[in-house]
């Protein structure tokens, strides 16, 4: 099923193959890259390398934490590498389609432009949740990709699992599920699905609970065939040694990110309370997530009350179903208590 979606020119693709890809044995002189023989000082040692051997064992520590085999894990420049790379391997330019459940994550419209594929919108309902009698209906139109965002951004909610399931099931595509946010509200991942699904692909980040946002360390997992594909397009070697070692030293504190995930939490529930007992405050939206969307009497002013004080949220008024409304991301307890006070007064 995989080979016969993939674009005829990426299905007989040679992908690039370095020296190091191609030797054998044990070396102590590697003359084969054009590489400088050494780094300048005072920066990290083996900066001067090429990072192709520290990526495998990042993506063996990634397997470990994650439960799933090593040939089932892509590492991306973020996980928008992963959403551009799905597209340029299955997307035939002004040809295929994605499918996409707004309001929802605007790179997925930004890199279909870019790969020149339509857009399917299925819009989710009033509370946020996907109307599957609707998504059949566009469904009928054969997308190479559906992406769900779960849990969703902007709205922070996520997806009924049986809902998911009859995508997958349904879909003559790839359905990637987007799980940016899925360390919050753990139980709720689907990546164990893989071994079940030929055409499911899940992205993660260590964006988020993880705290790497600067080191852009983003994750694909699906099944060999398709991480192969992914491999075989991807640029060489495109992920950064610096960033594969911080993410190596930030998988092996898997407990300290536990705790900080749920102090956040916390603080999201305080917040959430908070919020509700304000007068300017219509709504407060059910969060899986690191951040909540609240619907104000006044967005634009209370945008820019915050922003005078040096408080910066997202505004996401113009998202469909948002009106009204901002992304407020959870923050320390005492960002959260500079938060309050600057709406209430």
């Amino acid at each position: 099923m995989i080979s016969k979606l993939l674009r005829d020119n990426i299905r007989n693709l040679k992908p690039y193959s370095s020296a190091r890809d191609e030797f054998e044995g044990n070396a102590s002189i590697w003359l084969d890259a054009n590489e400088c023989p050494t780094a300048l000082p005072n920066l990290p040692e083996g900066i001067n390398r090429y990072p192709a051997s520290q990526l495998q064992g990042l993506r063996d520590e990634i397997a470990r934490v994650k439960g799933v085999n090593a040939s089932q894990v892509f590492i991306g420049n973020g996980s928008d590498e992963a959403v551009d790379l799905l597209m340029r391997c299955f997307c035939q330019p002004a040809t295929d389609k994605i499918l996409v459940f707004p309001p929802t994550y605007g790179m997925y419209g930004v890199c279909a432009a870019v790969n020149d594929a339509s857009i399917i919108e299925s819009m989710l309902d009033n509370e946020f949740n996907i109307n599957l009698k609707d998504f059949e209906n566009k469904n009928a139109q054969r997308p190479k990709l559906t992406f769900i965002c779960n849990p969703n951004n902007p709205t922070a909610n996520t997806q009924n699992a049986e809902s998911i399931r009859q995508i997958i099931e349904k879909s003559t595509g790839i359905v990637v599920v987007d799980e940016a946010y899925i360390d919050f509200c753990a139980e709720k991942s689907i990546i164990s699905w893989i071994n079940q699904y030929p055409n499911l692909v899940v992205l993660q980040t260590l964006s988020k609970a993880w705290g790497l946002a600067a080191a852009r360390v983003g994750l694909a997992f699906a099944s060999p065939q398709i991480i192969g594909v992914m491999n075989r397009v991807k640029f060489p070697y495109n992920v950064g040694k610096p960033s594969i070692d911080i993410a190596l030293k930030a998988l092996q504190q898997s407990d300290e990110m536990v705790k900080r995930t749920k102090e956040l939490v916390n603080n999201k529930n305080w917040l959430t309370s908070e919020l509700n007992s304000l007068p300017m405050v219509q709504r407060v939206y059910p969060s899986d997530a690191n951040f909540l969307l609240v619907k104000f009497d006044n967005a634009r002013q209370a945008y820019s009350k915050l922003a005078s004080n040096g408080i910066v949220v997202r505004d996401r008024s113009t998202q469909p179903g948002c009106e009204g409304c901002l992304r407020i991301t959870v923050g320390t307890k005492e960002e959260v208590e500079k938060l309050l006070n600057c709406i209430k007064d």
